[in-house]
C-alpha cells in the first residue's frame, strides 16, 4: 500500500474540510440540507481551535507518514504549499482563538446573508 499517498490525501481531505468548515454555508444557498452537515462542522471547526485540540485527521496524516518512512513534510507541492495552511510554524493558542472567532464571524455573516435573502423561506 502506498502510504505516503493517503497520507498526502488525508492533507487534500483536510484542507477541503476546513474550507468547508470556514465557507461551506455558502453551499446551503444551493441546497438547504447542507445545513445539517455544515453547522456541525463549523461548530467542529470553532471547538478544535478554541480548545486547542487536535482534529482526528492529523494523528492519522502522520501514522500513514511513518510507515512510508518519512519524518517530516519535505518534499512535493502538497507538503511545501498546503501543509503550512494547515499546520503554521505560528500557531499559539491566541492565533487558534483568532482562528477559531473567524470561522464562526465568517459562519454567522453567510447565514445572516442567507436568511436576509430569504433562502430560509423558499423550498427546499
Amino acid at each position: 500500500m502506498n502510504y505516503w499517498l493517503l497520507a498526502n490525501a488525508l492533507v487534500l481531505l483536510h484542507l477541503a474540510f476546513i474550507l468547508f468548515v470556514v465557507a461551506g454555508g455558502l453551499l446551503v444557498a444551493w441546497k438547504r440540507k447542507i445545513v445539517w452537515m455544515h453547522l456541525p462542522a463549523a461548530v467542529w471547526g470553532a471547538l478544535i481551535e478554541f480548545m486547542g485540540w487536535i482534529c482526528p485527521l492529523t494523528p492519522l496524516e502522520n501514522y500513514f507518514r511513518r510507515l512510508s518512512g518519512q519524518a517530516g513534510y519535505a518534499g512535493g507541492f502538497i507538503e511545501n504549499y498546503l501543509l503550512p495552511l494547515i499546520y503554521p510554524e505560528t500557531l499559539t493558542i491566541a492565533t487558534q482563538y483568532v482562528l477559531g472567532s473567524m470561522v464562526l464571524t465568517i459562519n454567522f455573516m453567510i447565514y445572516f446573508w442567507l436568511w436576509q435573502r430569504g433562502t430560509w423561506k423558499a423550498n427546499p
